[in-house]
C-alpha cells in the first residue's frame, strides 16, 4: 500500500482481499516508508505517517492485517524483499510516475511471485484507454461514456475471507497507536528542514471533513470562486488524493449529486483534467523530460533557449522567494511555508522560471523540484500535468513568437498581479503555518546555529542569535593579518549528502563558494605523494572561508559578544542573561555550541546535559605561517602520516585568494592535547620545525608564524548517530557537527535537523476552516 492509503473504496485492497479468499491463502497489508526518495522530508514523512496511523485503525476494524515498515536509524535493512518471496501474490497500486515505477521496478527484480498493479486513482482506469491524450477536449470525448456509466455506481467493499493475518515480519513495525511521530520522523534520514503542515493533517479522517466543508459551503460557488487566490473558493483536496487518503470515487460521486455548476466545473477539473495527466504519464516513457513536451512547444522553446535572460537564478534564491518578482515570491512562500499552491497561481508561478534559467531541459528540473519538494501533492500525475502544461503540454501555439518561451502560450506576472491583491495575497502566503509559533532563541552562531536560525526564520518564526564571538561562523573562519588572509579553522568543505549537496551547487552559482582543485597529497618520510583524481569534491568559501558564515548569517537577528549563561526555565520558557545583561524569555530553545560547552548550558535539563557530554571532542593547534617566496612542494595541500602534523593547506592556491605563500598546518589530537596550555609562540615554533621535517628539508625563515589554539575542534559521533538531540517537552535541541561527525556537512544537517525537531513538535492542530491561509484547486493535483 503505497499511493492509496485507504481501506475503503480501495480497488488494489479490493483484488488483493478477492484473490486471497479464491485462493483460500491469507493475506494481509504491507506499507513501508523509506529514506531513499528525493524528496523525502519532515513534511512527506509526516502526512504520510498521519495517512497510515489512519488506515491502521481502518484496517483493524476491518479484521485486515497490517504492519508499517519506516526506515530510519537502526531500523533500516530489507521489508518488502524477504515477504515478496514468500507470496503466492503481491498486490499494489498502478501509479504512473517515475518514482512509482521505479519501485515497481525494484519490486519485479525483487521477487519472483506474480505482481499486480490496480489503478486505483482514476473512475475511468487509464489502461482501458490504451495511449495519451494531449488535449483535454479530445479526453473528455473519448472517455464519456464510461464517465457516465461508472460515476454512479455505489461501491461495496470485498470482505476479509479469514482471521487478520500478520506473517513473520524481518523488521519491527511501527505501533502507530502509540507513536510518537515527530520523533519517529527525527529518526529518519530525510530532509529535516521542509516542516509538517500542521493544517492540512494527513489521514482518512482529515482528508473527509474538508471535503465534508468544501461540499457544503463552497461547491456551490466553486465555478465561480475557484480563479481568485484570495477567495477561498477551492477544495484543496488534492493532498489527499495524491496519497490516495481519500476515495476519488466517493468525492466524484458526491460532487455529481449537488447538480450545480459548481459540482459540474469541479468534477470536469476532477475527471477530466486529472484523469488526462494520469493516462499521460501512464503512456509517456518519462514525464519528467522535456522529451515529454509536444514537439511544437519544444521547438520552440530551444529556439529561444539562448534568448538574454535578465537573471540566472539559483535554487536556493528561487526557494527562499529571492527573485524580487513579489507575486512570483510570494507563491514559492505559499510551497515553502504552507506545502500548497493555489492553482491560478501556480500557472504564472511556473511560466516565469523559464525567465531565470538556462535552458527549457534546467526549467522543467527546476520547476520538478520545487513543486515535489514542497507540494503535499508533488510527485503526482496531475503535477507533472500542471508543470508541462506551464512549458506547452495540452496547449496549442500562441503567436507571435516571444522571447525565451517563444510560442507557448506566455502568462506575465505583472498581469495576474493586476488583477491580485499581491501584497495581500502574500501577507497571506508569509503567515506561519504553526498558529503562534514560540520565540526561539539559538546559543551559537557557527554553522549548526547559523542553518538552523535561518531555517526557522524561513518557515516565519521568530529568532535571536547569540554568541560570544565578535564575528559568526565560529571554526569557519578567517583571519585577516597585515591584509593577508588565513583560513585557520575549516579548511573546506565536501558535499556528500545530497541534502546538503544542493545548497553547495547553489552557492557555488552564487559565488559563495568555489570548487578547490588543488593537488592533494599524501605525505609521510618527507615524501609527498598527490592523490590521483577521484577523490571527494572539495569546495572553499569566496574569497574566503568566512563567505559560507556570512551567507546564512545576512538575514538573522544575531546579538554577537554576548556569554550566554546557563539558561533558566520560568514558566513555559526560557530565561537567558549574560552576567551584565537580560537577554529576554523565550519559548524554545536551540544550544549550537561544542558539546562540553553546551553540556554545561543544558543544566535546565539534566538528562539532555548527560547524553550531550557524551559526546568527546578533541582539541587542535593551528599555526599561519607566511613565506617571502613561494615554497618548492608539489603540492597544495596534503594529510601528514607521522609526527605533530595532520593536516598542511597553500593558502594562495584557494580560488579567489589574494596572491602570496600562506600555509596554515593543523597539528594532530594527540599532539594538540599534550601541548594544549603550551605558550602560543612555543606552539608556533613546534609547528614550524614539524613541516619543515615532513616535507623532508629545511624551509625558509617564514616573515610571520602564529599559533591559534581550537579548544574543541574535532571529534563526536562516527555520522550514524542522531543529527539532533532534543528534550522537545521543554522545547530544548542540542546540535553542532559533534553530532555527525565533525564536518561543515555535518554541522549544517545537524542545524536543518533541529529547526525540524522543533517545526515537527508542539500541539496538533485542527485543519484551518475554508478561506484561511492559503487555497488551491484540484486542477494538475494543486
Amino acid at each position: 500500500m503505497r499511493s492509496a492509503v485507504r481501506a475503503h473504496e480501495n480497488p488494489a485492497l479490493d483484488v488483493a482481499l478477492g484473490t486471497a479468499a479464491a485462493l483460500h491463502l491469507p493475506g494481509f497489508v504491507l506499507q513501508s516508508l523509506g529514506e531513499g526518495g528525493p524528496f523525502a522530508s519532515d513534511r512527506h514523512h509526516r502526512f504520510a505517517l498521519e495517512g497510515a496511523r489512519d488506515v491502521a485503525a481502518e484496517l483493524a476494524r476491518r479484521g485486515i492485517g497490517h504492519a508499517l515498515h519506516l526506515e530510519r536509524r537502526r531500523h533500516r535493512g530489507p521489508a518488502l524483499g524477504p515477504l515478496a518471496a514468500d507470496a503466492a501474490l503481491v498486490v499494489t497500486e498502478d501509479m504512473p510516475t517515475p518514482s512509482a515505477r521505479a519501485e515497481l521496478a525494484s519490486l519485479l527484480h525483487e521477487t519472483d511471485a506474480p505482481v499486480w498493479a490496480v489503478d486505483t486513482a482514476c473512475v475511468v482506469p487509464f489502461r482501458l484507454l490504451g495511449r495519451p491524450f494531449t488535449r483535454a477536449f479530445a479526453f473528455r470525448e473519448a472517455t464519456e461514456g464510461e464517465r457516465r456509466a461508472r460515476l454512479g455506481r455505489p461501491w461495496i467493499d470485498v470482505a476479509p475471507s479469514g482471521a487478520p493475518f500478520l506473517p513473520s515480519l524481518p523488521f519491527d513495525p511501527v505501533d502507530l497507536a502509540r507513536a510518537d511521530l515527530a520523533a519517529l520522523v527525527a529518526e529518519c534520514r530525510i530532509d529535516h528542514g521542509i516542516a509538517p503542515v500542521p493544517h492540512t493533517p494527513g489521514g482518512s479522517q482529515a482528508g473527509y471533513a474538508r471535503w465534508t466543508r468544501f461540499r457544503e459551503e463552497g461547491l456551490g460557488a466553486y465555478a465561480r470562486l475557484r480563479n481568485d487566490a484570495l477567495a477561498g473558493g477551492v477544495s484543496r483536496m488534492s493532498p489527499y488524493l495524491h496519497t490516495g487518503h481519500v476515495s476519488p470515487f466517493r468525492i466524484a460521486r458526491e460532487a455529481a449529486s449537488v447538480r450545480t455548476r459548481g459540482a459540474e466545473k469541479f468534477l470536469d477539473e476532477l475527471l477530466v483534467w486529472r484523469e488526462l495527466a494520469h493516462a499521460f504519464c501512464a503512456f509517456t516513457p518519462d514525464p519528467g523530460a522535456v522529451e515529454a513536451l509536444p514537439g511544437w512547444a519544444l521547438e520552440t522553446l530551444r529556439a529561444h533557449a539562448t534568448d538574454p535572460r535578465p537573471a540566472l537564478l539559483s535554487q536556493e534564491t528561487l526557494v527562499r522567494g529571492r527573485s524580487g518578482d513579489a507575486l512570483w515570491d510570494a507563491a514559492q512562500a505559499s510551497l515553502v511555508m504552507h506545502g500548497e499552491l493555489h492553482n491560478n497561481v501556480r500557472m504564472t508561478w511556473g511560466k516565469a522560471v523559464p525567465v531565470w534559467t538556462a535552458s527549457p531541459e534546467a526549467a522543467l528540473d527546476l520547476l520538478v523540484d520545487l513543486n515535489h519538494r514542497f507540494a503535499l501533492d508533488g510527485d503526482d500525475p496531475a503535477s507533472y500535468g500542471g508543470l508541462l502544461w506551464c512549458l506547452g503540454q495540452f496547449d496549442r501555439p500562441f503567436p507571435p513568437e516571444r522571447p525565451i518561451l517563444g510560442t507557448v502560450r506566455p502568462r506575465p506576472t505583472a498581469e495576474h498581479a493586476s488583477r491580485l491583491d499581491v501584497e495581500a495575497y502574500g501577507r497571506r502566503t508569509r503567515s506561519p503555518a504553526r498558529r503562534s509559533p514560540p520565540r526561539v532563541a539559538v546559543i551559537g552562531a557557527g554553522i549548526a546555529g547559523l542553518t538552523c536560525a535561518r531555517t526557522l526564520q524561513d518557515a516565519g518564526w521568530t529568532v535571536r542569535v547569540l554568541d560570544k564571538g565578535s564575528r559568526p561562523g565560529g571554526r569557519v573562519c578567517t583571519r585577516m593579518m597585515d591584509g593577508e588572509s588565513f583560513d585557520h579553522g575549516a579548511q573546506y568543505l565536501t558535499a556528500r549528502d545530497p541534502r546538503f549537496r544542493r545548497f553547495v551547487e547553489s552557492w557555488v552559482h552564487d559565488g559563495h563558494v568555489a570548487r578547490w582543485d588543488g593537488r592533494i597529497a599524501s605525505l609521510e618520510g618527507g615524501v609527498a605523494r598527490v592523490k590521483s583524481k577521484g577523490g571527494p569534491e572539495r569546495f572553499v568559501g569566496t574569497p574566503s572561508m568566512e563567505q559560507i558564515a556570512r551567507h546564512l548569517a545576512a538575514e538573522l537577528d544575531i546579538r554577537l559578544e554576548r556569554q550566554v549563561l546557563p539558561p533558566v526555565r520560568v514558566g513555559d520558557g526560557w530565561e537567558l542573561r549574560t552576567e551584565n545583561e537580560r537577554l529576554g524569555r523565550f519559548e524554545a530553545l536551540v544550544v549550537a555550541v561544542p558539546a562540553p560547552q553546551a553540556a554545561a548550558l543544558l543544566a535546565g535539563t539534566p538528562a539532555l546535559a548527560h547524553e550531550v557530554s557524551t559526546f568527546q571532542m578533541e582539541p587542535t593547534w593551528a599555526a599561519m605561517l607566511g613565506f617571502p617566496e613561494p615554497l618548492p612542494l608539489g603540492f597544495d595541500g596534503a594529510f601528514v602520516q607521522r609526527g605533530p602534523l595532520a593536516w598542511v593547506a597553500r593558502e594562495g592556491s584557494k580560488p579567489g585568494r589574494a596572491p602570496g605563500d600562506r600555509w596554515v598546518l593543523h597539528a594532530t589530537a594527540e599532539w594538540s592535547r599534550a601541548h594544549l596550555e603550551a605558550p602560543r609562540d612555543e606552539v608556533a615554533r613546534l609547528l614550524v620545525e614539524a613541516f619543515s621535517a615532513a616535507v623532508g628539508g629545511s624551509l625558509a625563515t617564514p616573515l610571520r608564524a602564529v599559533a591559534h589554539r581550537w579548544r574543541f575542534a574535532r571529534g563526536g559521533a562516527d555520522g550514524d548517530g542522531p543529527e539532533c538531540l532534543a528534550e522537545p517537552d521543554q522545547g530544548v535541541v542540542a546540535c553542532g557537527d559533534w553530532c555527525l561527525g565533525g564536518r561543515i556537512e555535518g554541522a549544517f544537517l545537524s542545524g536543518r535537523a533541529a529547526a525540524g525537531r522543533l517545526l515537527g513538535s508542539g500541539p496538533e492542530e485542527a485543519p484551518e476552516p475554508p478561506g484561511t491561509p492559503v487555497q488551491q484547486s484540484l486542477l494538475w493535483g494543486a
